[in-house]
């Protein structure tokens, strides 16, 4: 037990030192020898747990990713009102992105990298069934715009790795003003106007 506890301590180091190596210094200036050296093991080890760098970017992101909806989707009922349901997750959402940057600045950069391999994109976006279901069933009942869902996606839940990024940077301090701002325009891109 103490040897397999062991393992999974090291590849939780492993993918640590990836996020925060990729965080910091992005994807191509993140060689496998730093990620070794950060989780302070063996550059041999890496290949125990993951084929190449590709394959440990693309399980860092499908975990992340993972952990991420867990935590959005854990308080939503299905069958909540369309914009009650989406004001939850949408704050769910702002609620991790602000409070676990490390996590959410890694998702942020994985969603603007070919690093990322289709398949592991489309785990990903499983992931998020649970708002894709709310959206085609608010676009059934007239409340959500009928149009694509990365553009849903665009204009209501990207704004906020946009926030998240120009507060790290110091640009802009987010305070409950401002994220009730950015819900109602958010709210307002994606519902039909009556």
């Amino acid at each position: 037990m103490a040897k397999l506890q062991k393992s999974i301590d090291k590849k939780n180091a492993l993918v640590n030192a990836t996020i925060e190596l990729v965080n910091n210094n992005g994807f191509h200036a993140t060689p496998m020898s730093k990620i070794a050296k950060m989780a302070n093991v063996s550059p041999a080890t890496i290949y125990l747990y993951f084929e190449n760098k590709q394959d440990l970017v693309n399980q860092t992101y499908v975990e992340v990713k993972a952990t991420y909806t867990k935590f959005v989707f854990d308080t939503y009922d299905e069958n909540m009102p369309i914009e009650e349901g989406f004001k939850m997750i949408w704050q769910r959402i702002a609620d991790y992105k602000f409070n676990d940057c490390k996590n959410a600045m890694f998702l942020a950069q994985c969603d603007n990298t070919p690093m990322i391999d289709e398949v592991s994109r489309q785990e990903g976006i499983k992931h998020l069934q649970p708002l894709l279901d709310l959206w085609e069933r608010g676009k059934k009942e007239g409340i959500i715009k009928p149009i694509s869902n990365y553009i849903l996606y665009a204009y209501a839940i990207n704004p906020l790795s946009f926030l998240m990024i120009s507060q790290k940077r110091g640009a802009i301090q987010i305070e409950n003003k401002e994220l009730e701002e950015a819900y109602i325009a958010a709210w307002n891109s994606i519902k039909v106007n009556k």
